[in-house]
């Protein structure tokens, strides 16, 4: 096992971006992994600030309007709508390679057939 000389940098957050991520988090149709994976922060983690975030420990600046969080749900909410389309047209295109091999199978049944009843 390699011995570290130097310790891990642990990196200090905001506020402002717990409470932000927390928010994000909180959308409908959005998960906690998609968000984490968005931010570049590990899924517990942002768990862990929601649990903060209900228990009252991080707590959001009234006082500063936050600019950006609909812009930020409509990116994560297109990203998600695009993936699932990505998702839905792969499985089609596999459907349709599937029906063409069959096809093709059915075809080359059919020359077999013929084949054989002309040498008959």
């Amino acid at each position: 096992m390699p011995k570290y000389n130097n310790p891990r940098r642990t990196w200090k957050y905001s506020n402002e971006f717990k409470v932000n991520a927390v928010q994000l988090s909180f959308v409908v149709g959005v998960t906690i992994k998609s968000v984490a994976l968005k931010l570049d922060i590990h899924p517990f983690m942002l768990s862990r600030w929601r649990k903060e975030y209900r228990e009252g420990i991080i707590v959001a600046d009234k006082r500063k309007k936050v600019a950006g969080h609909s812009k930020a749900k409509k990116q994560l909410t297109n990203e998600q709508k695009l993936e699932r389309e990505n998702k839905q047209l792969k499985e089609e295109l596999y459907v349709l390679k599937k029906w063409q091999r069959f096809l093709a199978e059915e075809h080359q049944d059919d020359i077999n057939l013929s084949k054989n009843s002309e040498s008959k």
